[in-house]
């Protein structure tokens, strides 16, 4: 009996078992969108409804207390900061002009509708009736899960309407700190000095003094990955602390702290994962049930007074929205599709919505009745918003989908990027690499090739090379990316790298750039030419010094006729690729014809990257450009194979200078990809070029010798 009484005790409402409340959470969290999936609902509506079922206000089997309050915060804090991280910096910046209108439209519009209609239809004073409207110009973005689902978070519609929300309840913040300031009859000249004094340090300490910390605390922990993970969480929550200090609201400190990472937390990266998958699963999903459990239905039962505010605030509501989205598409010429995406994203209401009303409902200046009619407000608008917001992302997913070429989508597809292992001290650095400049559309795997020498211990180290090959397919889960590890036996490097090549059909080459020993680099020259010879794959030599979120500008060094190649494409591709990944801008140094096709490859391809040339043209002297490669530049220089058609004599000497004047930078070095045709070597690849070209250099000694002899005979 005594076991019988404590499950009933443990089964008593609201439940205060910590353990089985956290487990009740985690179970509607998985099971909600799953059966709302089948009825074709959001399955953020399915996360609120739940809330709204099992809170204080519904059967009561959880009361909201001091632990659920904190992981709703942090889901709050979470979804700013995640719509942040996610912005496509470079868009932001081009459209800013056009997130600050849509800032004011979505501000004055519900306002400008709001004020009258509280002041003569419902009968409150200005000061209640400015307050309530100022409500309707607020917004959560409750809905952008959705817009992560379905991967169109860089649309420019959703870095518009991210951007408006900040000005929008920013303003409707400052309202609210006049309003109970001019009632309390603190509005005057010190409140506007300190508010002054606050920001301006917040803006200090969030702008300057925590990227620079990041960029050390990054480059001195590169390979301590939790490190990372909690790191990135601790400047979140700080920020967000630091802006309640300065007297603005959390979740402004978590976009802005969002801002400030973007660019040091690559889209595709293995911590950007980790943050979208917490953040996901547990912190968000948090926050949608907790404000599900705000809503009290029982409210619509009190009386026809009730009803009526709660519907006239809901309409109220939808409409000032909807008419800031219809505004903001015809003034920047958005489509039907994100109009209504824009709509989706502005019109829920919920946590700031009700910080709003509580602090006006506190001080005495609404009462009961708007408060009530709040709660039912934020149900209904978060159920418009998942419906309006899934309807649009699907649209906009789909089309963008459709605008592929279908020469580009055979190009994903086919896709096929081999690292070759020499040393696995770096194999991180190069893996990570790879997974930045990878197709997110390819479906085969990024292969990591170990070549193991034909000698009599070659299985047991083909065994050893296996087992280091496989450790890591863990570190590239994190970051979703599948790999291919090889291990073969072949007689030297270069043979290996080009059988598996041919083997797997591999179409870019990546390898990692040698130490600073002498003998080790001549031995890494001839093996690019060999290579080279053997194979017209597009081969990529990459440098790490420092982790390239670090890097702040990417310079690429184009040989001329360099647009002739028929692996420009390629090439170009993957360094507007890596530039998007990290956010950063590209400086083609190139001259006046190459320019010109750059420009109309961008038009014609519509990459939405910041770019700028340089006319430096002088080929037999780029150690020239040692001056102006900063520190935090990343150097990429193309070249050509010979007999292509923008092979010059005097290039072959250009890996000695990027060793002797560069090696201190994060650097890649290019070969182009040629047609079959174009390589004069491709009818002679059973050859090895390796002894062939030992074989010529001791021809070359021999000649030297005799030449010796017969002038000391000269001499004579």
């Amino acid at each position: 009996m005594y076991f019988i009484d404590e499950i009933i005790k443990e089964f008593t409402i609201p439940f205060q078992n910590q353990v089985l409340v956290f487990s009740l959470i985690l179970f509607i969290i998985l099971l909600s969108p799953i059966f709302l999936r089948k009825l074709k609902i959001p399955g953020i509506i399915g996360l609120i409804i739940s809330g709204v079922i099992i809170g204080p206000h519904g059967f009561n089997i959880l009361e909201k207390n001091s632990a659920i309050d904190l992981f709703s915060t942090i889901g709050l804090l979470y979804i700013m900061f995640i719509a942040g991280l996610e912005l496509e910096i470079i868009e932001f910046k081009k459209n800013k002009y056009k997130s600050i209108g849509f800032g004011i439209f979505t501000f004055i519009i519900p306002l400008s509708i709001g004020i009258p209609v509280c002041y003569y239809l419902l009968h409150y004073n200005i000061a209640a009736s400015i307050l309530i409207s100022s409500m309707f110009s607020t917004h959560t973005l409750v809905a952008y899960p959705i817009v992560s689902k379905f991967g169109i978070s860089r649309n420019q519609a959703v870095a518009t309407t991210v951007g408006g929300t900040i000005f929008t309840d920013t303003a409707v913040l400052v309202i609210l700190a006049i309003i109970t300031s001019s009632v309390s009859g603190g509005l005057n000249t010190e409140f506007w000095l300190s508010l002054l004094v606050s920001v301006t340090i917040f803006s200090g300490i969030i702008f300057f003094i925590i990227p620079i910390v990041t960029k050390w605390f990054f480059i001195k922990t590169e390979g301590e990955k939790i490190s990372h993970f909690v790191y990135v969480l601790s400047i979140l929550f700080l920020s967000a602390f630091l802006a309640k200090i300065a007297g603005l609201e959390p979740i402004i400190g978590a976009f802005i702290a969002g801002i400030v990472l973007n660019r040091l937390i690559p889209h595709s990266s293995a911590l950007m994962n980790r943050l979208g998958f917490v953040g996901n699963s547990i912190f968000i999903p948090f926050f949608l049930i907790s404000v599900g459990m705000l809503v009290d239905i029982k409210i619509l039962f009190n009386g026809t007074t009730a009803i009526l505010i709660a519907i006239t605030l809901s309409v109220v509501a939808i409409a000032g929205k909807w008419l800031a989205a219809y505004v903001t598409q015809k003034v920047f010429k958005y489509s039907s599709d994100q109009r209504l995406l824009i709509f989706g994203l502005s019109s829920s209401h919920a946590v700031a919505t009700l910080a709003v009303i509580m602090v006006g409902y506190k001080a005495s200046i609404i009462d009961n009745n708007i408060l009530n009619g709040t709660i039912i407000l934020i149900l209904i608008t978060c159920i418009v918003a998942s419906f309006a917001t899934e309807n649009a992302a699907k649209k906009i997913a789909s089309k963008q989908d459709s605008i592929s070429d279908r020469d580009e989508e055979t190009i994903y597809k086919q896709e096929n990027i081999l690292i070759s292992i020499s040393n696995f001290n770096n194999i991180e650095q190069l893996l990570d690499f790879s997974i930045l400049i990878k197709e997110k559309k390819s479906l085969t795997p990024i292969n990591i090739l170990s070549v193991v020498n034909n000698d009599y211990s070659a299985e047991l180290n083909m065994v050893k090379a296996k087992r280091k090959l496989e450790r890591y397919m863990l570190y590239a889960s994190a970051s979703e990316t599948k790999i291919n590890p090889i291990a073969v036996i072949a007689i030297n490097l270069t043979d290996g790298i080009v059988r598996t090549s041919k083997e797997i059909l591999a179409n870019i080459i990546i390898i990692g750039w040698p130490s600073k020993d002498t003998f080790v680099y001549k031995e890494f020259l001839q093996k690019i030419e060999n290579i080279l010879s053997l194979t017209n794959k597009t081969i990529m030599f990459y440098n790490h010094i420092t982790p390239l979120n670090i890097n702040k500008r990417i310079k690429v060094l184009c040989l001329p006729l360099s647009e002739l190649e028929s692996g420009f494409y390629v090439w170009f591709n993957k360094i507007v690729f890596l530039a998007k990944e990290l956010s950063i801008n590209i400086e083609f140094i190139c001259n006046n014809i190459t320019q010109n096709a750059i420009n109309k490859l961008i038009a014609k391809r519509n990459y939405k990257i910041i770019y700028s040339f340089n006319n430096f043209v002088d080929i037999n002297n780029i150690n020239l450009l040692s001056c102006q490669i900063n520190s935090d530049d990343l150097f990429v220089v193309v070249l050509s194979r010979k007999g292509s058609i923008s092979h010059q004599n005097n290039i072959d000497n250009i890996p000695k200078t990027l060793y002797k004047y560069f090696i201190n930078n994060n650097l890649i070095l290019i070969y182009a990809s040629v047609g079959t045709g174009e390589n004069k070597f491709e009818e002679y690849n059973d050859v090895n070029a390796e002894i062939f070209s030992k074989g010529i250099a001791t021809v070359a000694k021999l000649q030297k010798g005799i030449g010796h002899i017969f002038k000391n005979k000269t001499d004579e």
